[in-house]
């Protein structure tokens, strides 16, 4: 499938760009290296962003504590009625955890059809998921491997659904939605059926994408896709989900969660969940009665160079790639492309 990618500049305003950023959060992260998992990992709107003008970030900040490498920091910011820029120290924090590495962070907030804010966060970071007795991502009295859902209309900080699977249960964390996650670094929901979709980073051998669903287990560190990890073989899969499609490191080596297409300008992507992997590499996503079938769709105008980071999706459904040099500082300036018709 060929489609064509269009460059859009960020900090776009009245149809042009901006020459200062609306909130600059630079002296809130913690200092980056050449290559880093960490920085400000997210933004996005919440449902009734034109009345209210809130949004929200995820963002990597320096730690106090000793056996922290940082600590991910969710916060709530206001759109001002004038112009100018937003007080980086004006936000509210929603919620805050300490990551024990620099990598492995997750990273993702949507809101999903709910109202209900989700949140990803990754294993903790290190190979094998070494966190913890038994690791992360199957203990449930930690966020590190989870995807959380939290009510931010309180005042302060969140609360928790009275629904949430875990809630008032002794030994697990009442704001969990889902668990047994590596690194669900990017997810998103399909505006047409509310299905929640992840694309969560293997270690050695397999990518894979999920559907999350209430309270399941995704398997990490068991399993890294559809196969035993630790144990190697023999590996008890009862109760485990597993993922609606993976690809081995022979194809990538980072998923990177997309969106189902709902726009209008591409009728031969309805319906199609389309994602990536970080090398450039773009696939999409068919379902074909219970199985899910799986594509390459072909940009024609990014560079072969160019890292996927992240997609995104407008008010209309049509879905933008964000992209990251192949080499250079770790401030060198990102680019948009616009998936259009070719």
């Amino acid at each position: 499938m060929d489609c064509r990618a269009n460059r859009q500049g960020t900090g776009i305003k009245n149809g042009k760009l901006s020459n200062t950023p609306l909130i600059d959060l630079g002296t809130k992260l913690v200092r980056l290296g050449g290559y880093d998992e960490r920085g400000l990992l997210c933004i996005t709107l919440h449902p009734k962003f034109k009345t209210n003008k809130k949004f929200y970030v995820f963002y990597s900040t320096p730690s106090s504590q000793r056996k922290s490498d940082h600590t991910g920091v969710v916060a709530e910011y206001s759109l001002p009625s004038g112009t100018g820029q937003i007080d980086p120290n004006s936000g509210r924090i929603v919620l805050t955890i300490e990551e024990p590495e620099s990598n492995h962070n997750g990273g993702c907030i949507q809101f999903g059809p709910d109202g209900y804010l989700y949140v990803s966060f990754g294993d903790g970071g290190g190979q094998g998921d070494r966190h913890g007795e038994n690791g992360n991502g199957q203990n449930l009295n930690t966020w590190l491997g989870k995807i959380l859902r939290v009510d931010v209309t309180a005042a302060t900080g969140y609360t928790v659904p009275n629904d949430n699977p875990f809630a008032g249960k002794a030994g697990a964390k009442p704001e969990i939605w889902a668990y047994g996650f590596r690194n669900p670094y990017r997810f998103s929901f399909d505006k047409a059926s509310g299905q929640l979709f992840a694309g969560d980073v293997g270690q050695d051998t397999w990518e894979e994408v999920d559907i999350v669903t209430k309270a399941a287990n995704y398997g990490w560190r068991l399993m890294e896709g559809n196969h035993c990890f630790n144990p190697s073989s023999g590996c008890d899969t009862k109760g485990i989900t597993l993922p609606i499609a993976e690809y081995n490191h022979k194809e990538g080596i980072s998923v990177i969660g997309g969106y189902v297409y709902n726009g209008q300008q591409l009728p031969l992507l309805k319906s199609k969940y389309l994602f990536a992997d970080w090398i450039g590499k773009v696939f999409y996503l068919q379902k074909a009665g219970s199985a899910w079938q799986r594509g390459s769709v072909t940009l024609q105008n990014m560079p072969a160079n160019l890292k996927i980071t992240a997609f995104g999706e407008d008010a209309e459904g049509e879905l933008y790639i964000l992209t990251n040099p192949d080499t250079g500082p770790a401030n060198t300036k990102c680019s948009v492309y616009k998936v259009v018709k070719n």
